[in-house]
């Protein structure tokens, strides 16, 4: 049986995934801990589980000081309706990042992605855990944006760029544009680099709505859907764009 806890500080959303979680014969839920303080000291006195799924912003902070003072010992799955957390999520033993409310087939897939790196004999030590992430890059499938007092989730899929216009990144899809709360950087990180490419320091663009590529005078590239502005391919980086284009 693989032990696994839960760490979330909404009762309703906790007992929500524990009944979802009971339809997984393989795992057993040994703990449900609903802070930050309940968690560092049940960490201190416990043997470590193998999985656990963890709410991000908790009554008392953050479930990443969780595992700043205590030595992870167990993959993680964050679970949260913020995604301004997904980068350091993605850096601290994190195998996948589900986006509240959750669903059924986003878990199974977690869950199933969590197997594929459990060794024969079920505990990695922290580091042995870190070389494992290495080798599959966390990739950022949705994005949680605001629109006045409501949340809309937008895939990536359907983002046709991203980009910086005074300090703030939007994404573009047919409907309209929506701003984020990443950095370019951020999201060069996380993309899907087969999808996106950043062509210069202000765009990345997804190849799936590229309409258009000029070569001359200079390489512009034009979008099914993109703000009015032109974007163009910055003469660095043109040789690793045909490239990508090809690969």
């Amino acid at each position: 049986m693989i032990k696994t806890i839960i760490i979330e500080d909404e009762k309703p959303a906790a007992r929500k995934l524990e009944r979802m979680l009971a339809n997984y014969s393989d795992l057993e839920l040994v703990a449900v801990l609903n802070s930050v303080e309940e968690a560092v000291a049940w960490f201190s006195q416990n043997k470590h589980p193998q999985l656990i799924f963890s709410d991000i912003v908790l009554g008392d902070g953050l479930s990443f000081d969780i595992f700043e003072k205590v030595a992870t010992k167990a993959f993680i799955i964050y679970t949260t309706a913020f995604d301004q957390y997904t980068l350091k999520a993605f850096k601290l033993n994190s195998i996948d990042y589900l986006l509240k409310p959750i669903m059924e087939e986003d878990l199974t897939k977690a869950i199933e992605k969590f197997k594929s790196f459990l060794p024969e004999e079920g505990l990695v030590n922290s580091q042995e855990i870190k070389q494992i992430l290495k080798k599959e890059k966390s990739v950022l499938s949705r994005v949680l944006v605001k629109i006045g007092y409501n949340l809309k989730i937008i895939h990536t899929q359907d983002v046709s760029c991203f980009y910086s216009e005074n300090k703030i990144v939007y994404l573009q899809t047919k409907e309209r544009t929506f701003p984020t709360d990443f950095t370019l950087d951020e999201l060069e990180e996380v993309l899907d680099n087969q999808l996106f490419f950043r062509v210069n320091r202000q765009y990345i663009i997804q190849s799936s709505f590229i309409k258009n590529i000029h070569t001359s005078p200079y390489f512009k590239v034009e979008l099914n859907f993109q703000p009015e502005e032109e974007i163009t391919v910055s003469r660095d980086r043109v040789k690793d764009f045909k490239n990508w284009l090809s690969s």
